[in-house]
């Protein structure tokens, strides 16, 4: 998402020129660019349009601080906008209740359910009792789904195959999760579409008769202005607290990420990125606009790592990187921690100058498949003891790896020059700290 958006306003700012201040005719070509760039990104030309006036009202007459130039300072201006444009602070759900109710509503195949999976796996990590209730009665198949993601993340479902009243479902669930001690009730509910009179009345009912502490209102963020006039209508029926952004890894140009929270007065709560369930982030407008701009986004970087890394497992392989007896089981394992982490383009998007690097280059999960390939096919003692992988068991292994043995050597190369590395920055590490020991006797 936002490469084009991105580059667009790369663009519009090294046009700005002029030293001293910011006036109309330095900034105008400037701000017909960003508008032009926001329309491009599918966000409502009126929209646009009050945006790009308040950044120009903002930024006209501006005096620029010495050693700051024009396009520095329209640059913080531009990123002020947008955070405030996409809601300024963080918006977590309420959570609080004897229980705590969470009603999910929204189109259909807008991703709904695959969301009421992420977020009871998001809380669960939270050490939150969760309950997830299948109160989807007409999709074929729904209350399966809800069942497979349920038993994929460790969360109970509440479910009545032969009951076609989700209000009941629900009831039932909530006296369930009241009886075994479950904190938070997830209520899943059926996809409908804005004209279907009926459906709209349902979901009315259930808000209504329900009263969740939590309404999310679930879009996919591929359907572009389309999205927003969709949450205005939701809005006007159940008034939800908040928007959930699905498909935020795909084409999706984020014309909804920039203009729901405007034209809806409702915060975007949270993003979804792919299938997987750890593919799940609180919305943080400053870090979206860092990510807009160009700046990255290492904090949620960050936070992806924290959730997919486990503790005891860092250590173990602290500890082998200090011995120098990292493995290919070794390297193996961290791969799939990795993975845990997302989308493989959507995480170097996250690192400072990397999207703009590799904008033209390919990257998805598929990556990691050849190298998964070349060490699934070293015997047990081959992955233990990389050194004693000569050139015919490198020829054995790119046989039955489907690679070349160039790529097993590749492969055999990098890992002894990473294993190099690392144990480089162990060593530095360590003599830091006995120097900081010598320091403190």
């Amino acid at each position: 998402m936002f490469e084009n958006f991105s580059t667009r306003l790369e663009k519009a700012m090294k046009t700005l020129k002029g030293k001293g201040s910011i006036t109309d005719v330095n900034v105008a070509a400037t701000i017909k660019e960003i508008r032009k760039a926001l329309v491009e990104a599918d966000v409502n030309y009126k929209v646009a349009k009050d945006v790009t006036d308040e950044i120009k009202d903002e930024a006209m007459g501006k005096n620029v601080l010495i050693a700051v130039e024009p396009g520095q300072l329209f640059t913080k201006i531009v990123y002020d906008k947008l955070v405030d444009m996409m809601g300024g602070q963080q918006k977590d759900i309420n959570t609080k209740g004897e229980p705590a109710v969470v009603m999910i509503a929204g189109l259909n195949g807008a991703g709904k359910t695959t969301f009421c999976g992420k977020l009871a796996h998001h809380l669960k990590r939270q050490n939150k009792q969760v309950l997830l209730a299948a109160c989807d009665v007409y999709r074929p198949a729904a209350m399966e789904q809800l069942r497979v993601l349920g038993e994929q993340v460790g969360v109970e479902v509440y479910q009545e195959p032969e009951n076609k009243n989700p209000l009941q479902i629900a009831q039932n669930a909530i006296k369930f999760a009241k009886t075994h001690n479950k904190k938070i009730v997830i209520v899943d509910t059926a996809g409908r579409l804005t004209l279907d009179e009926a459906l709209m009345n349902e979901i009315a009912l259930l808000k209504a008769e329900l009263q969740p502490t939590e309404t999310l209102f679930v879009v996919d963020s591929m359907t572009g202005q389309d999205a927003v006039l969709t949450a205005k209508a939701f809005n006007e029926r159940i008034d939800f607290d908040g928007v959930v952004l699905t498909k935020l890894d795909g084409d999706a140009r984020g014309g909804a990420a920039l203009s729901i929270r405007r034209e809806v007065n409702k915060p975007i709560k949270f993003i979804s990125t792919g299938e997987k369930m750890e593919a799940i982030d609180l919305f943080y407008p400053d870090r979206m606009a860092q990510r807009i701009l160009g700046f990255g986004d290492v904090l949620s970087l960050v936070d992806r790592a924290q959730r997919a890394f486990d503790e005891e497992e860092a250590k173990r392989i602290n500890q082998k990187i200090r011995q120098n007896s990292l493995n290919f089981n070794d390297f193996l394992s961290q791969l799939q921690q990795i993975k845990k982490m997302g989308n493989i383009k959507d995480l170097v998007g996250m690192i400072p100058g990397m999207s703009k690097m590799m904008k033209d280059i390919d990257i998805d999960d598929d990556s990691f498949k050849p190298i998964e390939a070349i060490i699934f096919s070293m015997t047990k003692y081959e992955r233990e003891h990389p050194d004693s992988i000569d050139t015919s068991r490198r020829k054995r292994i790119a046989k039955g790896s489907g690679t070349t043995v160039q790529q097993v050597n590749n492969l055999i190369k990098q890992f002894d020059q990473l294993r190099k590395m690392l144990k480089q920055v162990s060593g530095m590490d360590m003599q830091k700290m006995q120097k900081m020991a010598g320091k403190r006797r």
